[in-house]
């Protein structure tokens, strides 16, 4: 487990890797900084620190779809990004993970956990090409990490209040989700499910909030190994590297969300995170989708509230 870099991120998240670029980006959520990692120079770039940038995915031709806790954005580094919507079918849009599918539309989840641990109800958002936004399900607690399967039959979301990851059938024509079910449920002692992955075989990668690593589980759910992530806070991962057989991890260096902390949970007492590290175990991943979302409006809105709570 080595650190690519070390900028103290107050919430890092969303690790995204370029293929073409050979560049990996991630984002500090509440610190509101956006980075890249050039690979073959064995550096790191801050490409902003002015927007908050939330969950993103490459779009196809430049630039990134955002989500954030104010809503979904066309957004590219150092412009001002383009409002799409702050809520849809009447749900307000204060979204958190997002996830390209093999037609270019985005799914995204909104959060609404407060400091007392109630936790409003929150939708998982579809976003078609045409930049319009639809409720895709309801009855979620926290939204969080998706990921598709290789087939691209599944789509895998997890609802970190519920601590648990869904599985989706995922219908190719219309992006229709159905049939949600739970793959596996963690125990409160092992914190709560953050960000995912899937690998090539179709093993799923979990981090782990609170509980310092990432476990792969089989597409049945049964856990197949657990990896330790220095920092407690470990907050997503993507696979990545010519041979997509790197895996980068995220993690938080500031404390959040502890109403949802193992009994016990002192965090003055271990280590955070705030690092970006990297590890192998000879597995190969898969490359995320790009997303091919369209701006059916022309007015650019500049963004003027802060983040305010963590988008875990």
């Amino acid at each position: 487990m080595e650190i690519i870099a070390d900028d103290g991120n107050l919430c890092g998240e969303g690790p995204l890797w370029d293929e073409q670029a050979r560049t990996l980006y991630w984002t500090d959520i509440t610190g509101r900084r956006f980075y890249r990692y050039l690979r073959d120079e064995r550096r790191r770039e801050l490409l902003s620190d002015d927007f908050a940038v939330g969950g993103f995915c490459q779009q196809q031709g430049g630039g990134f779809l955002v989500t954030s806790a104010q809503g979904i954005w066309l957004w590219q580094p150092g412009q001002t990004g383009t409002l799409l919507a702050t809520e849809a079918d009447g749900r307000e849009c204060v979204m958190n993970d997002c996830a390209a599918d093999p037609e270019g539309r985005v799914y995204s989840g909104s959060f609404h956990l407060d400091e007392n641990g109630n936790s409003a109800p929150s939708f998982l958002f579809r976003i078609d090409t045409d930049g319009s936004v639809h409720v895709a399900d309801e009855g979620i607690l926290f939204s969080n990490g998706l990921a598709f399967s290789p087939d691209a039959r599944v789509l895998y979301f997890a609802d970190t209040v519920a601590r648990c990851i869904y599985r989706y059938d995922w219908r190719r024509k219309d992006g229709q989700l159905s049939n949600r079910r739970v793959l596996v449920t963690l125990d409160s002692a092992e914190g709560v499910p953050d960000g995912l992955a899937v690998d090539a075989e179709g093993f799923v990668w979990c981090a782990h909030w609170f509980g310092g690593c990432v476990t792969r589980y089989d597409p049945d759910g049964k856990r197949e190994r657990k990896v330790m992530v220095p920092a407690r806070q470990s907050s997503s991962l993507v696979f990545g590297g010519p041979e997509l057989d790197e895996i980068y991890v995220t993690s938080a260096g500031k404390p959040d969300s502890l109403v949802l902390a193992p009994a016990g949970y002192d965090p003055s007492q271990v280590y955070s995170g705030g690092p970006l590290y990297r590890f192998r175990c000879g597995i190969r991943g898969q490359l995320k989708y790009r997303s091919r979302i369209s701006n059916p409006s022309t007015a650019a809105i500049g963004e003027k509230s802060g983040n305010s709570g963590k988008d875990a």
